[in-house]
């Protein structure tokens, strides 16, 4: 999947800032959705094959698709330039602050004020937001035309935190925080080797053939064989990864979401005030703080993603695969992947809020 620079003939406006297959993205993602729950629901036993072929808590076949959608976004990542990345303190400090204090928080009150008589799906949605994201984010930052560096440090960033603060946080808003506000609580017991584990699968590995990619491959045959030539033939992979991770994701749940409609619907709600407020909070700030639009963007997107995989494998591992807490954490993506992708739009329409400088060719 790639994002290119509108061409002169190309229509104006939010729709010229995308390639040509990029454009018709909901469309395939809608036809992913329906092909999953097709599947699901008239492949008797597919679920169960699917979800029993595992490495521990993880699914392979969803781990598969997120390989394979994140090596090309992270295969197009200059990481010489990295280092203008890391020291702009703005943007580091803002998205620590967006992910590892304002986005459990807004998760905690949120599924305590719409789901306060469902327990089970309100501690699977403040695990959901507890996770901060490392994949998927980088696809939806792409097509937003966000900085692909900044991203890529904004997500190892979040990497870290989330070995060292995702079980102290769970701690927190599952015990501590209830206990002081005189509500019910519950425990989550999950160990950093184990997120660190979940943290090398869907991040490092990508994270490492892209960039062996990128070195082996201008060091063999320069910057420009490798950018206008190889670039361009690994990227469609990124899109059949994100729509095999979809129809997945569709299809093991498919079962469960068209018998429990309501259930689903109640999840969904605080799901969408979630992404809207973390996606336009990100926005705002990056803005007031002066950041130009491609790290504001990034600030954006990385603020209002979660890292669905680590969700739901500790939902699954921690309260088991029938559990609310699981269905929560599985419907989590379900609603983050087209609110997301409506979210591209804004922003590509939010562009003509900053001065627009000549941006260089993008791959």
């Amino acid at each position: 999947m790639s994002v290119q620079p509108a061409p002169a003939t190309a229509p104006p406006g939010v729709f010229g800032a995308l390639s040509r297959p990029d454009r018709f993205l909901p469309v395939w993602i809608v036809a992913a959705m329906a092909a999953g729950l097709l599947l699901g629901r008239l492949v008797p036993g597919l679920d169960t094959v699917l979800d029993a072929v595992r490495i521990g808590e993880i699914s392979l076949p969803i781990a598969l698709g997120l390989l394979l959608m994140m090596y090309p976004v992270l295969a197009k990542v200059r990481y010489d330039r990295l280092g203008t990345v890391t020291g702009d303190r703005r943007l580091l400090i803002s998205s620590l602050l967006l992910n590892w204090v304002l986005g459990p928080a807004l998760m905690f009150a949120l599924a305590w004020i719409l789901l306060p008589d469902l327990p089970e799906y309100r501690t699977g949605l403040i695990i959901v937001g507890l996770a901060r994201c490392i994949a998927m984010v980088l696809i939806w930052n792409d097509l937003a035309r966000g900085n692909r560096e900044a991203a890529a440090v904004l997500v190892a960033l979040n990497s870290i935190f989330q070995v060292i603060a995702f079980g102290a946080l769970g701690w927190f808003y599952l015990r501590v925080l209830p206990g002081w506000l005189g509500l019910p609580r519950s425990a989550l017991e999950v160990s950093a080797f184990d997120i660190a584990f979940y943290v090398l699968v869907f991040l490092g590995v990508p994270l490492a053939a892209g960039y062996a990619s990128r070195k082996l491959g201008e060091r063999a045959r320069g910057r420009d064989w490798y950018e206008r030539r190889f670039l361009p033939r690994v990227a469609p992979a990124a899109l059949y990864g994100l729509l095999f991770t979809i129809v997945v994701l569709f299809a093991l749940q498919g079962r469960t979401i068209t018998s429990q409609p309501g259930d689903v619907a109640r999840i969904a709600l605080p799901l969408l005030a979630y992404f809207a407020l973390m996606w336009g909070g990100g926005f705002l700030t990056g803005k007031v703080i002066g950041l130009p639009y491609d790290r504001t963007t990034t600030l954006a997107f990385t603020a209002a993603g979660n890292n669905f995989e680590l969700a739901i494998a500790v939902a699954v591992g921690v309260f088991g695969v029938t559990s609310g807490q699981a269905l929560a954490g599985v419907v989590g993506p379900l609603i983050e992947v087209p609110v997301l992708v409506a979210l591209v739009y804004v922003s590509l329409a939010g562009r003509r809020l900053f001065r627009t400088a000549e941006e260089p060719t993008r791959v």
